[in-house]
Formats: C-alpha cells, sequence, structure tokens
C-alpha cells in the first residue's frame, strides 16, 4: 500500500474557495425544480381553480426564493484585507476597521436554538451601523466556522 505524504502546514492563506460563502446551489436547483413541479402538479390535477391559485402562488414563491438565492451568490467572502458581502442592492465592501463587531449569536428557531452570525458594520464617514445577521442558509456553512475564519483573518474585533 502506498502512501502519500500531505504538507498541510504552509503558512499559505486558505484557497479563495475556502474564503467565500453562499447558498449551496444544489439547494438552489431544487428551490427550481420543486417549482416546476407544483406548476406540473397544478395544471395535470384535477382541482378546484381556488388550489390551483394557491399551488401556483407556492410555486412561484419557490422560484423567487431560488433567484434571490442565486443572484447572492456568494454572499459573503474575503478578498484580500477586506470583507465583501452581496445583497439586492448590490457588493458591499468593508475593511478591518469598518466591522465594528462580529458575534455568533444563539436564536430559537422550531423548538431549537441555531446560530445565526450578527455583523455590525460601519463605514468610514457615516454616522449609522448596519447589522446583517447570516443563518447556515445564506452562509452555506456553519455560521460558527464562518466566524472562525474571519476571526482567523483579522475581521472579529477585540472585545470592548
Amino acid at each position: 500500500m502506498w502512501i502519500t505524504t500531505v504538507d498541510k502546514s504552509s503558512n499559505h492563506p486558505q484557497d479563495v474557495h475556502n474564503l467565500s460563502w453562499a447558498t449551496p446551489m444544489a439547494a438552489v436547483i431544487a428551490l427550481a425544480v420543486g417549482g416546476f413541479v407544483l406548476v406540473i402538479v397544478a395544471f395535470v390535477t384535477d382541482v378546484d381553480p381556488a388550489g390551483r391559485f394557491l399551488v401556483s402562488a407556492a410555486a412561484l414563491g419557490l422560484w423567487i426564493i431560488a433567484g434571490l438565492a442565486a443572484f447572492q451568490r456568494p454572499r459573503l467572502w474575503i478578498d484580500g484585507g477586506s470583507l465583501s458581502m452581496k445583497r439586492l442592492s448590490g457588493v458591499h465592501t468593508y475593511r478591518a476597521g469598518e466591522v465594528s463587531r462580529i458575534k455568533l449569536v444563539r436564536y430559537p428557531r422550531l423548538g431549537r436554538r441555531v446560530p445565526m452570525l450578527e455583523l455590525d458594520l460601519r463605514r468610514a464617514g457615516e454616522d449609522d451601523d448596519r447589522l446583517v445577521i447570516l443563518g447556515r442558509w445564506d452562509l452555506g456553512a456553519d455560521p460558527r466556522d464562518v466566524y472562525d475564519a474571519l476571526e482567523q483573518h483579522g475581521f472579529v474585533p477585540p472585545h470592548r
């Protein structure tokens, strides 16, 4: 049996692939396919017009969610010394000094507490803070892992 050694002790930063987070593409495709299935079911089955309308509206809702998730890919990424985030209004880039706070918060969801990543951001020259909350759906990864990566790259400010 041949053993290949792998040296993972290099001082190089992580790959760019590991420094970006987005909704998994498989989930986006599943939402779009689910929308098509609902439309087919709505028009193939013999249901009343109100039921057909409701199922068609659900299909439209799935397509909207899939479109928004696909448009906002990647959702959060580290590019050099800046933290960038894609939102509906476009791409916003913040330097490490513009990150007021990054915190893991556990919110109750369906009877259990799930971790969410809270980012307090303040642009230079602006007076208002911007609060962004990202969960597993937005990041495509555990928010705790994203927090660790942000901390490793110097974006988590020291506690005051």
